[in-house]
């Protein structure tokens, strides 16, 4: 398989090491996935945007629906970003391996996220009208509706980048999630 390189601050344009910049002051590092958007003059800065625009959503709910997308994609990179940013959001490990399954057995609101972000992804958008329902019945709203297809599109971005790019995973690996067969 071919191998995208990774590029260093060296390699990018003036903008994108500005952002460089700024990731490694925030997060001590640049991961090698939005290393890897700096190929591109313009994608970086406008992934980030997208990524961190304003929304209805919790950081805690955010990672919800990080974490399903993710596991829908099959994306170990941003399934082992997001494990690490779900423990800072204080999920526990079990709960991180259910989330990624798409459900939650310790609060309702949260397993109505999580189904409704693996539902969105596996049928490409087409949603099964009983799951959003479930939806607004745990207390969501329209805009959250809409603030959750967002986010799914913001985390398909990124899983499509990795999937193609295959660039070395930067955070500790998250464990395969086994589910069991009847």
């Amino acid at each position: 398989m071919n191998t995208f390189n990774v590029p260093t601050r060296e390699n990018v344009s003036t903008n994108n090491q500005a952002i460089f910049d700024n990731l490694k002051k925030g997060l001590g590092f640049v991961p090698n996935l939005f290393a890897t958007f700096a190929h591109s003059d313009t994608a970086l800065e406008n992934y980030l945007n997208f990524s961190n625009a304003k929304t209805s959503l919790s950081a805690k709910e955010r990672e919800v629906v990080n974490l399903a997308v993710s596991q829908v994609n099959n994306c170990i990179y941003c399934l082992s970003a997001h494990t690490a940013i779900g423990k800072m959001n204080g999920f526990t490990d079990e709960q991180i391996l259910e989330l990624r399954a798409g459900y939650s057995s310790v609060n309702n609101k949260l397993n109505a996220l999580a189904k409704l972000a693996k539902n969105i992804t596996e049928n490409r958008g087409r949603t099964d009208s009983e799951v959003i329902e479930d939806f607004f019945s745990a207390g969501y709203t329209k805009a959250n509706l809409i603030d959750t297809i967002s986010l799914v599109g913001d985390k398909t971005i990124s899983n499509y980048v990795h999937s193609t790019t295959q660039v070395p995973v930067d955070f500790p690996e998250a464990q395969p999630l086994v589910t069991e067969t009847v």
